[in-house]
């Protein structure tokens, strides 16, 4: 199962996101030594036992139970030699247009089209901590706690401040008190009302004078209780007064932050980050290929696409030197994954000779010592 795993989640990595590119990757020279065993002297995995695998053995309960939690063991494995000093957590939803029959796709009006509608739990890094496929027509915030609590019960016990931010889809009250019962602290954003609006009144007039070129911006922090909340929650505002424009632009953030509401606002806006990891996930490793018609198998699929953009995250993480370390992930697969060589097989041992048009050779080298660093067992500060 470790080889067909191997092959699942690095065929994905290197672009080759459909289990029909098996039956050319199974006797590919790389693939072969990367999935290991017997891969290496005869083939590996090839389509059909690729489709079983995934279709028939992950999909088992218990199986995809323990395949749901490998972001976060991976996750935890990559902290023991990069320590994080806070936890920062970004949840959003995204889309994953469907064409055929697929169990569970439905016209979502949102995104206009028909559609799966996954949601995403990332770290401040960029890792995918947990993620969730649903039904394309379900509200964005549906399931938050499947995808939230099992994040939240990793972090347990750990002397680090943690933070949660997410859009207005998630302004509910069950999460705040979740949040707040865990010690989180958040930047939610909140969906304007009349009463929100009232509390801010003075802020919504005109400034006088004739107007900047350059945006005027106003922020106030005052205290809201909506019907449905238990209590009193701080919300920050900003208003926003552009020229050539007739009404500000007004948003709306609620936390439990004590920072100035400035500096509440610029926080949350790095939120947008995980938007770009969303983006990266579609577009380097594919994961809206979703095209099994049952919906256990695009689950299955989902977490595997995740695992595979997560690996290439470690890999930009722990081993890119910082010259490159900008790098997106598509960049990363085409200059050191998905490239051209010349196999050279001896008796003994299997050499790739490169080109040094993609990566210099000082360059691969330095890339290939930081990861032998990694199979060191991780030293404990006592």
């Amino acid at each position: 199962m470790v080889a067909l795993m191997r092959q699942s989640i690095f065929s994905r990595l290197a672009g080759y996101e459909d289990t029909n590119d098996a039956e050319r990757l199974s006797v590919d020279p790389t693939m072969r030594q990367v999935v290991g065993g017997r891969a290496t002297e005869h083939t590996a995995a090839s389509t059909s036992q690729m489709g079983r695998f995934e279709t028939e053995v992950l999909t088992q309960r218990g199986n995809l139970t323990e395949l749901t939690k490998l972001s976060g063991k991976w996750i935890d494995r990559l902290r023991e030699r990069q320590p994080m000093r806070e936890l920062i957590l970004d949840m959003d939803s995204s889309v994953s247009e469907t064409y055929g029959d697929q169990e569970g796709t439905a016209f979502n009006g949102h995104f206009g089209c028909t559609c799966y509608h996954p949601l995403f739990c990332f770290n401040q890094f960029g890792d995918v901590e947990q993620s969730l496929l649903r039904d394309g027509n379900v509200h964005s915030a549906k399931d938050w706690r499947a995808v939230l609590e099992p994040v939240v019960t990793r972090y347990q016990g750990r002397n680090i401040p943690r933070k949660f931010r997410a859009d207005a889809a998630f302004a509910n009250p069950e999460l705040y008190e979740y949040l707040e019962a865990e010690g989180f602290e958040y930047a939610i954003r909140l969906p304007a009302n009349d009463a929100l609006q009232r509390d801010i009144e003075p802020l919504l007039t005109r400034p006088v004078g004739r107007p900047s070129n350059t945006p005027v911006v106003w922020y106030a922090g005052f205290l809201y209780q909506a019907k449905s909340w238990n209590r009193a929650r701080r919300v920050v505002a900003k208003v926003e007064w552009h020229n050539g424009e007739l009404f500000p632009r007004v948003g709306f953030i609620v936390t439990n932050l004590t920072r100035p509401a400035k500096r509440v606002v610029r926080f949350y806006n790095q939120r947008g980050t995980a938007e770009q990891w969303i983006k990266e996930g579609k577009n380097a490793v594919k994961w809206t290929r979703l095209s099994c018609h049952d919906f256990v198998d695009n689950q299955v699929r989902l977490h595997l696409f995740v695992l595979a953009y997560n690996l290439g995250n470690f890999l930009r993480q722990a081993v890119l030197p910082p010259a490159v370390r900008h790098w997106t992930l598509t960049t990363l697969r085409e200059k050191l994954i998905k490239i051209g060589a010349k196999v050279v097989r001896h008796s003994r041992k299997i050499i790739f000779q490169m080109a040094e048009v993609a990566v210099p050779r000082e360059l691969f080298q330095t890339i290939l010592e930081r990861i032998g660093r990694l199979r060191l067992p991780a030293t404990t500060s006592g």
